[in-house]
């Protein structure tokens, strides 16, 4: 159980890490370079597949699932929207306010998934988390993005 709850911690943290890193490159005008760092995140599809997989064997809970599917969902979004076929949506609010909703659900329920590794994992999920949320106001309210 220890393994399967680090991989949790450990995927939470790669999509926290990645989303911060897209946000500062949009901030510093590179969105460019940012798009296909944020490539980098769909990687984490495979772990939280293997999270899915796992968590009956582990007695994981309903809301467990429901947040490692949240952000499954969103991936799977991210990539018919941002990649394949890749639809400009940016400035469409009535795809971009479910997106960013759907982005922040599944992050947000990843700070669970990260809790079951302790409680230095928690308080690193919740700072970055917030990190996170910050700078994509902050974009919001720089860019209208």
């Amino acid at each position: 159980m220890e393994s399967t709850n680090l991989v949790g911690a450990g995927v939470a943290h790669w999509i926290y890490s990645v989303s911060i890193l897209v946000f500062v490159l949009r901030l510093v005008q590179m969105p460019g370079l940012g798009h296909w760092i944020g490539l980098g995140v769909l990687l984490a599809v495979f772990p939280l597949g293997y999270l899915l997989i796992k968590g009956p064997s582990l007695g994981r809970s309903t809301l467990y699932f429901f947040q490692v599917s949240l952000m499954l969902t969103w991936l799977v979004v991210a990539l018919f929207l941002d990649w394949w076929p890749g639809i400009e949506f940016r400035q469409t609010r009535w795809i971009v306010v479910p997106y960013t909703v759907l982005f922040f659900a599944g992050a947000g329920g990843m700070i669970g998934v990260a809790a079951l590794a302790g409680r230095g994992w928690t308080i690193s999920a919740v700072v970055m988390f917030l990190i996170m949320g910050g700078l994509c106001a902050l974009l919001h309210v720089m860019t209208d993005m």
